[in-house]
């Protein structure tokens, strides 16, 4: 029988190429801990492992730069990326999203943003989007009170409302389409099952496979949560899978870390040399 990632690479080649969305989560991830420089021979080692050619690889990364969210140092022959200014914030923003336990501290209200039809309209949806908020009707974007608002959405109205009526529990099914992330959070599960029941059972991986498995896990999981509101407690269904889905992530994510880890020790290189050892928050993802 194949082992549980050889069925999860399968099932990302049966896909639509998503390569620059896996050099997102590598940074995001791995590199950005690291010091946030990386040597693109580096990235093309791990891509060998999808089996994902080099051009297609150099092609994402210069559509990535080209869009501004990476910038690219020549050293002799060889390139080196970091991530742009550009995308610092988004990154930090998802980074707490994705790694972080939810908000536990809510006041029972929720803030609605009103924004209008300027020139940054495109630029405040998708980093609203990427926040967490909803959208009820075209202009108009809700999360719970406390979700930081992003930088691009600094211009909009903001209002506060009630989510004890029926008028605003209304508001907040139209906003978020929970059954659809329901049950993207049920396909998570069922995919990384089997590798997590693997690592139970001893199963073998080599430091590379353990990278690998580290970079589609998170590649999967943030593709649910960042669409996730993270809503509370209060306001969610009993048997909200999400709970399960991020207490089976974070038990992968801590047995896969300190191989993956030695991985990058032993392949990771930027302009400097070898990349710098992680900081310490890694250790802290997923309440570790």
């Amino acid at each position: 029988m194949a082992h549980p990632l050889s069925r999860i690479i399968d099932q990302l080649k049966r896909e639509p190429s998503r390569t620059g969305s896996i050099v997102i989560t590598v940074f995001g991830d791995a590199i950005v801990p690291r010091g946030g420089s990386v040597w693109l021979g580096t990235l093309l080692e791990f891509f060998e492992s999808l089996d994902i050619d080099s051009g297609v690889v150099r092609t994402a990364m210069s559509r990535l730069a080209a869009d501004g969210w990476l910038t690219r140092e020549k050293v002799g022959r060889n390139s080196f990326y970091r991530l742009a200014d550009k995308g610092h914030q988004t990154f930090e923003a998802a980074t707490r999203h994705i790694y972080d336990s939810p908000p536990s501290d809510w006041t029972g209200r929720f803030e609605l943003l009103l924004i209008g039809n300027g020139e940054d309209r495109d630029a405040s949806r998708e980093a609203l989007r990427n926040a967490g908020f909803g959208s009820p009707l075209p202009g108009v974007w809700v999360a719970p009170s406390g979700v930081p608002v992003p930088d691009e959405a600094m211009g909009a109205i903001r209002l506060e409302v009630s989510a004890e009526d029926d008028s605003g529990r209304r508001l907040l099914s139209a906003s978020w389409p929970l059954d659809r992330t329901a049950d993207a959070y049920l396909k998570f599960m069922k995919t990384f099952e089997p590798l997590r029941a693997a690592i139970a059972r001893g199963a073998d991986l080599s430091e590379a496979d353990a990278f690998t498995a580290r970079v589609l896990l998170i590649h999967y999981y943030r593709r649910v949560v960042l669409r996730d509101p993270l809503l509370p407690e209060s306001l969610l269904p009993a048997d909200w899978p999400g709970r399960a889905a991020r207490a089976l992530c974070g038990e992968i994510y801590r047995a896969l870390l300190a191989p993956s880890e030695q991985w990058l020790d032993e392949h990771g290189t930027n302009e400097k040399g070898s990349l710098p050892a992680a900081r310490k928050l890694l250790e802290r993802r997923f309440g570790a």
